[in-house]
């Protein structure tokens, strides 16, 4: 298979899908690598690197998007990205399509493009490279909330550990999944006093398993969602539906409630976002003011740390892809991993949200590929 790696060029978007290292991996299973000069320059990785790897360069976005069989994306295409797509190729990114413009699916649809959204990827209970990232975005959490508490950044000017004698912060995370559970362990750290809610109990079990006792544990529902909310200091939301939008748990009339110049971080932005009164920002211009309140909203909070992140996405991605065998359809009837991660195949999606929204029918991955999975 011959595989793309197009440069990303979204605002301070900095990390690449596959590192060299990685590179090296794929041409040692039998693909072709294809590296959009710059590919790698932000996250620190020149193209020197990638000819000494064995991936061959391409100058030109047009040859970045239409030489590979397969193009590997970090964040989902630009429209001009989707543009330079041939008609019935193939893009894998985290592409969140259940958030994306419907007039970015159906184009798409009408190009007959397949679609492997990584977020969706899974093997088992697991999911590897949307886990790669979301312990960075967990961990990254008490950094980033700590900034924009900071007095000149217009937050409360609370310390997230206290001193002696003086509270620590109140930091209320919304969802126990990977995020979550690495945001509570990051802040219960660093002092912060943390409640963790979420509607699974089982989650709840297994976080008291693993995060210190300090961590208050509780079941959401909407009374203990707006009662926590109402103290919190810093507020997360880390709730995830796989390949769906994420729901919305925490109304207009709860943020108002919240304390003033309290943060947000809605890191469940990029399905979405699960507060009224979020919208997307960016890593340039991540912040903005509603009722009162700051609130982070970035799809791609773990561009922050470009090197970690290219390197920890390349560890998880690699491995699927040198395992394709042979051409991407193939492997797909094959059951292979990547069959999990299909939204469209050639245009048709595969999720019924998805259908909805460019009003047609679904249909099974196993039937548009005949009957074969």
């Amino acid at each position: 298979m011959e595989i793309s790696i197009p440069r990303e060029c979204r605002g301070l978007e900095k990390r690449v899908a596959v590192t060299p290292r990685g590179c090296a991996g794929l041409l040692a299973a039998g693909h072709r690598v294809f590296v959009e000069a710059g590919a790698g320059e932000g996250a620190g990785y020149s193209d020197t690197e990638y000819e000494a790897a064995g991936a061959r360069l391409v100058w030109s976005r047009e040859e970045a998007f239409g030489r590979g069989d397969l193009v590997v994306k970090v964040s989902h295409p630009t429209p001009e990205e989707v543009a330079l797509l041939p008609a019935g190729g193939a893009v894998a990114g985290f592409l969140h399509l259940a958030a994306a413009p419907k007039e970015q699916l159906e184009t798409l649809a009408r190009r007959h493009i397949t679609a492997l959204a990584f977020e969706q990827l899974q093997i088992g209970d697991e999911r590897p490279i949307l886990t790669a990232m979301s312990e960075l975005a967990g961990r990254l959490c008490p950094q980033i909330a700590g900034r924009w508490l900071e007095t000149p950044s217009g937050g409360r000017g609370v310390l997230l550990s206290g001193v002696p004698g003086v509270a620590a912060a109140e930091v209320v995370i919304l969802g126990a999944g990977t995020v979550g559970g690495n945001a509570a362990r990051a802040f219960a750290a660093l002092g912060a006093q943390v409640t963790l809610l979420d509607v699974d109990t089982r989650r709840l079990r297994a976080a008291e398993a693993s995060l210190p006792g300090r961590v208050a544990l509780v079941h959401a529902d909407e009374v203990t969602i707006a009662r926590s909310v109402a103290y919190a200091d810093v507020l997360v939301g880390a709730v995830l539906v796989p390949g769906e939008r994420a729901p919305v748990l925490v109304s207009t009339e709860t943020v108002q409630r919240m304390r003033p110049d309290a943060v947000i971080l809605d890191l469940s932005i990029d399905q979405g976002g699960c507060v009224e009164t979020s919208r997307p920002t960016t890593l340039e211009d991540p912040v903005f003011r509603a009722h009162g309140v700051l609130h982070y909203c970035v799809p791609n909070t773990p561009a922050l740390v470009a090197r970690t992140a290219s390197h920890a996405l390349s560890h998880a991605v690699v491995p699927l892809l040198a395992a394709v065998p042979g051409e991407l359809a193939t492997a797909l009837r094959a059951g292979h991993p990547l069959s999990s991660a299909v939204a469209l195949y050639q245009g048709t999606p595969v999720r019924a949200s998805l259908a909805q929204v460019l009003g047609v029918e679904a249909a099974p991955l196993e039937q548009l590929l005949g009957g074969r999975l």
